[in-house]
């Protein structure tokens, strides 16, 4: 247990640095970090911030806070995501909204809303969440939205007494301003258990958005925190 914890998170970042210095497919790093905070039973509090490439724009910063709505543990995901640290992922049904500032050096500042729908279903030994989010963006006086749909297969893994666990998503985009569907991304990744209230993420990911002319191709390794203080800890 103590080798898988002090030398999985390692291997990770060694991965990744080892992919930057090839230079040649790695073309974008984006941060992550997510705490999240249990207010009751049934709804938690999370502040996001991360950097982001979105609709052929640059690089950017996104910041602010969900409040996420569920219903009870389900007894199937409470057996495959006993080890994970996000009990969301217990629960059928989760339900957020939210809010996010997008700053800009060379652009006005946006403004973004969040409804998002996730669903939880047991598949075996595998966790199935599908996301539903639809994003209302206001920038400069012009408004336009956004409706995103992820697919994820979990699976988690025992090194003898540490539990990993593997996925991948596929994640499909439609643009108001394009009026189709204008982005594809697929990811790869791991979670990384980090004691009791911290996980790592690492992840790869290959974007397709062609809603822009010429259409663009992003090849990007991510880096998440993920912080989870319960309710009842003091």
């Amino acid at each position: 247990m103590m080798f898988a914890r002090k030398w999985c998170p390692a291997i990770a970042l060694l991965v990744f640095v080892s992919s930057r210095a090839a230079g040649d497919e790695i073309t974008e790093f984006f941060p992550e970090v997510d705490v999240y905070t249990g207010l009751t039973s049934v709804t938690r509090l999370w502040f996001q911030g991360k950097y982001y490439r979105e609709d052929g724009a640059p690089t950017q910063l996104q910041v602010g806070p969900s409040i996420d709505i569920f219903l009870k543990p389900h007894d199937k995901l409470e057996k495959l995501a006993t080890f994970d640290l996000d009990d969301t992922k217990k629960r059928l049904l989760v339900l957020s909204i939210g809010y996010r500032y997008l700053p800009s050096v060379n652009a006005p500042s946006e403004n973004r809303t969040l409804l998002m729908a996730t669903s939880n279903v047991p598949l075996k030994a595998v966790l199935v969440s599908d996301r539903n989010r639809l994003e209302v963006n206001f920038q400069n006086g012009s408004t336009y939205w956004r409706y995103r749909n992820k697919l994820t297969l979990q699976r988690t893994i025992t090194l003898r007494s540490y539990h990993p666990s593997l996925n991948a998503s596929a994640e499909f985009y439609y643009n108001s301003q394009y009026g189709k569907w204008s982005e594809t991304a697929i990811y790869a990744g791991c979670i990384l258990p980090l004691g009791r209230k911290a996980e790592l993420n690492p992840y790869y990911e290959h974007e397709n958005n062609t809603g822009v002319a010429p259409n663009q191709q992003i090849n990007a390794v991510g880096l998440i925190l993920n912080l989870f203080f319960r309710r009842n800890e003091k």
